[in-house]
């Protein structure tokens, strides 16, 4: 029978020598994973305070965890998750028109980098949290400050920030009436295809190397019909982004499946940007936008950390199935500030893990993931490295490491080192 995940191993062969060229036969080494090729995420609006030594508790858009449990928090996030999703909400990134946040969150970005993680901007265009200094400006000064932040935002951080959801929920976007915006009323002018072109070609324009994401959270037909509309206007999208915060209840893998499927006939990366499943009571099932249930407390229950667990799980294995998905995010560590307060961390506020962060972690850093594994070359000094899609290094006794990829079916990796002595 063959495993759900097959799909996403591969092998890549290492081929160690001596410092004369010759095969480092018969020599036993140390093989050891490093990273997914999967992005598995979490938002690292927490660990900002943390990555710039900042002492105090400033509030973040959308929450955030105190600077009590910071270091915490960061060991926690770094022993599981590799992609950090960063704000760039234009309200609170650039509260004052001409003073952005540029420097406070591009340490945040590095600080993320220079552990090893992938950082990604979230959004670049989005009619929420537009910044109130835009309303009363015609239609043609709005468009050019939007395609002015966005060339900014892109440059500023080319190189450290190389990954951004380009624009965000335009579905919803021309018809948004939960407050006045002046990205709303210029959807309204412009069309939904002109809006996610404006974002996609000025970002493209700033860093061609960028990975540009179209993100939603209407995971309707009105989705895909709008992709159809933006590929057939030739916009080159990297990947689709989809949403599935589930505070009314996990949606079951045969409706995930489902959804997986109708977004992969475009032939593009799948990323699950935000996800979210809560260790309480259920939102009511009534309530269509989830920002409308407010309730003063919201608490994690043990019975609800059971089932966030069992369903963390198996949402899980279902994403990670699915040959279209290159990335998961989970929308949040902590319950401490989390968005409406809900408790769908997988820490408890207090710090503590949940049983879901257990059970995510024994998938991610356990049944997809090779320890660190004695082998032996062959009389060619090479040796297979055989595992799921990801970075390995290769360590012989008393000499360097090499570090290689593999890649899934269809794409080969390997490595060749040379040594420093007959230990390598």
């Amino acid at each position: 029978m063959t495993s759900p995940t097959a799909h996403r191993t591969g092998s890549a062969v290492v081929q160690l020598t001596h410092d004369d060229g010759t095969p480092a036969a018969r020599t036993e080494v140390v093989v050891e994973q490093t990273r997914h090729a999967f992005g598995f995420g979490n938002i690292g609006f927490d660990l900002i305070g943390l990555a710039d030594g900042e002492r105090d508790d400033r509030p973040q858009v959308f929450g955030g965890a105190g600077a009590a449990h910071r270091e915490r928090l960061a060991e926690l996030w770094f022993d599981l998750f590799d992609t950090a999703t960063l704000p760039f909400y234009w309200s609170g990134f650039e509260p004052s028109e001409g003073a952005p946040d540029t420097d406070r969150l591009l340490r945040a970005a590095r600080w993320f980098v220079e552990r090893g993680a992938t950082v990604k901007g979230h959004p670049l265009v989005w009619h929420t949290l537009a910044p109130h200094w835009l309303l009363g400006r015609s239609d043609d000064d709005v468009e050019a400050t939007i395609r002015a932040r966005v060339r900014r935002e892109v440059t500023d951080f080319a190189g450290v920030v190389d990954l951004w959801d380009a624009i965000n929920e335009v579905v919803i976007m021309p018809v948004f009436d939960k407050e006045d915006n002046a990205v709303t009323r210029l959807a309204q002018t412009r069309g939904r295809v002109a809006m996610v072109r404006l974002a996609f070609d000025e970002a493209r324009a700033a860093n061609p190397a960028a990975r540009l994401v179209l993100n939603d959270f209407d995971l309707s037909a009105d989705y895909e019909h709008l992709i159809e509309e933006c590929l057939d206007a030739g916009i080159v999208i990297d990947a689709l982004g989809l949403q599935t915060h589930m505070h009314q209840g996990y949606r079951g893998e045969d409706q995930i499946l489902a959804i997986l499927d109708r977004f992969a006939r475009f032939g593009l990366p799948l990323q699950l940007t935000e996800t979210t499943l809560v260790s309480g009571d259920l939102m009511p099932a009534h309530i269509v936008d989830l920002n409308d249930h407010q309730v003063s407390s919201w608490p994690s229950t043990p019975q609800g950390e059971d089932r966030q667990a069992d369903e963390i799980e198996r949402h899980y294995r279902t994403l990670f199935g699915h040959p279209a998905v290159e990335s998961a995010t989970y929308w949040g560590l902590t319950d401490e500030g989390a968005w409406l307060g809900a408790p769908a961390g997988l820490v408890r506020a207090g710090g503590t893990p949940k049983p879901a962060y257990d059970a995510l972690r024994g998938l991610v850093r356990g049944e997809w993931w090779l320890p660190p594994t004695r082998m032996t070359t062959d009389d060619e000094g090479r040796v297979t490295v055989h595992g799921f899609a990801g970075d390995y290094r290769v360590t012989a006794p008393d000499g360097p490491a090499v570090d290689v990829k593999v890649e899934r079916p269809g794409v080969s990796g390997s490595g060749t080192v040379e040594g420093g002595g007959d230990d390598v």
